[in-house]
């Protein structure tokens, strides 16, 4: 998980981002003003969670930018910790925040290999 978290603190400056870890599942919180369903597309395979966003800007006829700030295009790949369930992960964004769940695979106790007597 600790590259997962390195690669959070690497997102550009405009992005925060929060990591959070429970028995069952990761999860990735992310503050993206003005992306909606529309706007973001989330995939999670082959070891990488990659997500690509955009805001969209309304901006009146009458106006045009002098300056532009508050620009907004995420496209960044992040590394998966080994234990996460890809196909089973879930995002939605709710006014601006991508929530991110990635459920942990079921860790098993191995295989019972039995011993006897030479």
């Amino acid at each position: 998980m600790s590259a997962l978290r390195e690669a959070l603190g690497n997102l550009p400056e405009a992005v925060f981002a929060d990591l959070l870890e429970s028995d069952e599942a990761y999860r990735v919180v992310l503050d993206l003003p003005g992306v909606t369903a529309d706007t973001v597309d989330v995939t999670a395979e082959g070891g990488r969670l990659r997500i690509e966003a955009r805001r969209d800007k309304d901006v009146p006829t009458a106006f045009r930018y002098v300056t532009e700030e508050r620009s907004l295009f995420l496209d960044t790949e992040l590394p998966l910790p080994p234990t996460v369930d890809a196909p089973d992960a879930t995002a939605t964004v709710e006014r601006g925040v991508l929530t991110v769940t990635l459920p942990k695979t079921a860790v098993t106790g191995g295989t019972s290999v039995p011993v006897s007597d030479a």
